[in-house]
């Protein structure tokens, strides 16, 4: 069975090894190319978009995919869109695999929001002080017009829009460590941390090292999937699906 895994999480990756020498299964993975050196999977990779829903059908029906597994990042809401799209127009079962989202814990001071937009928001409504923003990259732009606060943000390559005017750059890639996550926000006085529910380990320590410190944190809210795309939790549970599939 032909698997084309949309990926570059670590579920992606650990699904692709999982599947690596399987003779039932012939498993190729895609990379949308965002990230300047990726983690690779085992396997076949191909890297770059697709040009939307219809290129991602052209794909699909070029290798003879029988299975698309939608292993992107839970904010990677357009190529989820593409993917139920395209899997619906190629007539081929898909399957989205998403780690399950952050809960919030005794001690946590957080206020959840919608989008980026309303995490700008909240942030104005602070006071002055250094906020730690941990968005991303591509979502920078949204606070560019707050002047009254200090901003340290943390990618992984280089932001390429406009930043907040008063900001600290640190390029750093995951895990990271609690002990080092407290000692980032103490150094830089940190007053808020603004992020999104990615969920996993390998970022989790921020969270902790704000609620050890009583800083209030901005968490923004997963997009939802699109409607009736089956989804799992693990990549325990994706092999099992994929089996079924297969069967």
């Amino acid at each position: 069975m032909r698997v084309l895994i949309l990926g570059g999480t670590g579920e992606a990756r650990s699904l692709a090894a999982a599947l690596d020498g399987r003779p039932d299964f012939e498993v190729t993975s895609s990379l949308a190319g965002r990230v300047a050196n990726p983690a690779l999977p085992v396997g076949a990779v191909r890297i770059g978009g697709f040009g939307g829903a219809a290129g991602l059908v052209d794909h699909l029906r070029t290798i003879g995919a029988d299975v698309l597994v939608d292993a992107t990042h839970p904010f990677a809401a357009t190529i989820s869109a593409h993917a139920a799209e395209a899997a619906r127009a190629a007539g081929v079962p898909l399957v989205a695999v998403r780690r399950p989202a952050w809960t919030e814990c005794a001690g946590d001071r957080w206020t959840r929001v919608r989008d980026i937009g309303a995490a700008a928001a909240e942030v104005a409504a602070l006071p002055p002080g250094c906020v730690f923003v941990t968005t991303g990259r591509r979502d920078l732009a949204a606070f560019t017009a707050d002047g009254a606060h200090e901003f340290l943000v943390r990618t992984v390559d280089p932001p390429r829009g406009p930043l907040p005017p008063r900001t600290t750059l640190l390029l750093a890639r995951g895990p990271y460590t609690e002990p080092g996550e407290a000692a980032l926000m103490r150094r830089h006085d940190v007053i808020a941390l603004v992020t999104k529910d990615s969920g996993g380990d390998m970022t989790y320590a921020k969270l902790v090292a704000a609620r050890e410190r009583a800083i209030p944190v901005v968490m923004v809210d997963r997009p939802p999937l699109p409607p009736g795309v089956p989804t799992v939790s693990t990549v325990h549970d994706a092999i099992s699906w994929l089996d079924s599939v297969a069967a």
